[in-house]
């Protein structure tokens, strides 16, 4: 529900900064109505979604200096109304001024707090700026630039209201000294368009996140730096946020029901923050339980008192931002669920391991040259798109293996951490299943080849530790040989082989014995062990793998049709067989997700029942 919010955020965020910037013009350029505003901050908004294809890192370079000039600016004018109108505003700062202000308005006051939430939104967006900044500079530029210079602003137009109670409508441009319109009119209209470009950034973030756990449809994503993995672009969702930004401005056609819309987005994102964040203390960190419901008690009650004020506006446009958060609520829900179901499906369908010895290291087929990739979503066991490719192809390649690309909730995966190995079948077979895991932030940019050349040496590293440890078990076996035959000679006690007794793997004292020995150095393991390099099977089989890739790669994937039982609920029926399979003929296909080369694809169809 939060990314929901988040995402509806990223539609009603530029919508409203771009508008409010637009609207100064209309006390300034006679005849500039409402159809003009309207019309200008179209053109500004089509423009903004226009170079979002550039990148931040292209298009920022005048990010910095903009907001400077704008946070001065603001600042500095704050203190001049301040100074000009009535210092005596200073007197705010006492918190015995909300006790008044409630009890003289009441009513009136609770509905004014829906108003106060607009004086705090954005914040919410600083989270995004960490693909491009550090935790620490962003705390410093809030505390030391944004929150002093937004304080002097708020500041110096309540002075300004104090003798001037008629202008609250233009209370900003209004309070500015005439000569200062222009300049700060067009500051102010590149520091909107700055804010939205935040908050589209986040809405970018939360979706690339919620594909990377399986919770959102799998769409395009383009990388805009080599610097920060945090700087992408999403063709779609760009160009759906701008096609609805345009909606909204041109229906609502007013700052106000745009803010009340607004209002109600950005509550919902902190009640849901806070409820997490609660979660997070409690099961991860650990925290004491009283200081645990200490935090949603305090900042919990407040939102709630902010919520119960902006829900009193749903009315007057505050329904908008709940639409679009049950909408993408649905969407999200529907794939994880689909998703969920297509996966035990799969889990249940695998193909026994007695039926593969009974087929036998040819598979029931021909061996040909060559590696088979074979891309499914099991961690373990043999998927049943295999056997649908042995009824299907006349051959199937020397070397099979089963790749499995998972998302780990960590940032990112070093590279000599990226593929885990394991034998599948007895070594005849070549096949193996291969987990290759990308953190959140991983950036999958590399090509085909450099992939298959990294998996080739990942599968080399493995089968030279494989033969390794099977040195290591041998010589243990050895050596526990030679130790009961010594006693078995000294005891007197004939054995069964050679007058010499085979030792028990049981006997965990010689077994700890024998690994501590081996572990003080190689020179005393017995000369009869071989290494590695000399091993004959494993030069076979390293000699084998490659002259498969001198092959080629043939990537092997299953053209998948979800479908509901037959005996299952409407509802079911309904989400699987329509929704859901709507998601998934209208998403990113498996091979461009990938970065599968289309020449070398090999595909299967094949029906899931869920």
């Amino acid at each position: 529900m939060g990314t929901s919010m988040i995402i509806g955020d990223g539609i009603l965020t530029p919508a409203m900064s771009v508008m409010s910037a637009v609207s100064g013009l209309q006390g300034k350029i006679p005849g500039f109505n409402t159809d003009a505003v309207v019309l200008l901050s179209s053109v500004i908004l089509v423009a903004l979604f226009s170079i979002q294809r550039f990148g931040t890192g292209k298009v920022g370079f005048m990010f910095a200096p903009v907001l400077a000039i704008w946070f001065f600016s603001i600042g500095s004018i704050g203190l001049y109304n301040m100074i000009t109108y009535d210092i005596t505003v200073l007197r705010a700062f006492n918190p015995f001024y909300i006790y008044l202000f409630f009890q003289r308005n009441s009513r009136k006051a609770w509905s004014a707090l829906g108003g106060c939430v607009l004086c705090i939104t954005g914040a919410e967006a600083m989270f995004a700026d960490l693909g491009h900044f550090s935790v620490i500079s962003i705390q410093i530029a809030f505390t030391c630039v944004v929150f002093p210079c937004l304080l002097l602003q708020y500041m110096g137009q309540a002075a300004f209201l104090m003798k001037n109670p008629d202008k609250a409508e233009r209370v900003f441009y209004d309070s500015l000294p005439g000569v200062l319109f222009w300049p700060v009119f067009v500051i102010a209209t590149l520091a909107a368009m700055i804010a939205s470009q935040a908050m589209i950034s986040a809405t970018f973030s939360c979706i690339k996140q919620s594909m990377a756990l399986g919770c959102f449809p799998r769409l395009k994503i383009v990388h805009t730096s080599r610097r920060f993995m945090g700087q992408i672009y999403i063709p779609v969702i760009n160009w759906f946020l701008m096609i609805m930004c345009i909606v909204v401005v041109a229906s609502f056609r007013s700052t106000t029901d745009i803010a009340n819309a607004y209002g109600i987005a950005e509550v919902g994102v902190m009640l849901v923050s806070t409820t997490l964040v609660t979660l997070v203390m409690l099961l991860i960190w650990q925290t004491n339980l009283f200081l645990a419901l200490c935090f949603p008690a305090i900042f919990g009650t407040i939102e709630l008192i902010y919520l119960s004020a902006v829900l009193t506006k749903i009315m007057e446009g505050g329904w908008l931002p709940l639409v679009f958060a049950c909408c993408f609520l649905c969407i999200m829900y529907t794939w994880n669920y689909g998703s969920v179901l297509k996966y035990r499906s799969e889990m249940r369908e695998k193909i026994s391991m007695d039926f593969m010895l009974e087929l036998g290291s040819t598979l029931g087929t021909v061996r040909v040259p060559g590696i088979g990739l074979l891309y499914n979503e099991l961690v373990q066991g043999i998927p049943s798109i295999f056997g649908q490719f042995l009824l299907g192809l006349p051959a199937i390649h020397s070397t099979i293996v089963f790749v499995c690309i998972k998302y780990v909730p960590v940032p990112v995966v070093p590279q000599e951490e990226r593929f885990l190995f394991r034998r599948v079948c007895p070594k005849d077979y070549h096949m193996f299943r291969c987990i290759a895991r990308y953190g959140y932030k991983d950036v999958r940019k590399e090509d085909h080849h450099s992939f298959e050349k990294l998996l080739v040496e990942s599968l080399e590293k493995f089968l030279r530790r494989e033969a390794q440890d099977l040195a290591l078990e041998s010589s243990v076996m050895e050596m526990e040989f030679d130790n009961e035959s010594v006693r078995s000679r000294d005891s007197g006690v004939p054995g069964t082989v050679g007058e010499l007794q085979i030792p028990l793997l049981s006997d965990r004292r010689n077994v700890e014995l024998c690994t501590s020995t081996l572990e003080e150095g190689a020179s005393m393991l017995p000369s009869s062990i071989m290494s590695s390099d000399e091993d004959p099977s494993l030069e076979y089989e390293l000699s084998a793998l490659r002259e498969a890739m001198e092959s080629g790669f043939t990537y092997l994937l299953a053209h998948g049709d979800v479908r509901a039982k037959k005996e299952s609920w409407f509802i079911k029926k309904l989400a699987i067989n329509y929704f859901y399979a709507f998601l998934r003929r209208n998403c990113r296909a498996g091979a461009a997700n990938m970065s599968v080369p289309h020449v070398n694809i090999m595909q299967v169809g094949m029906t899931y029942t869920v």
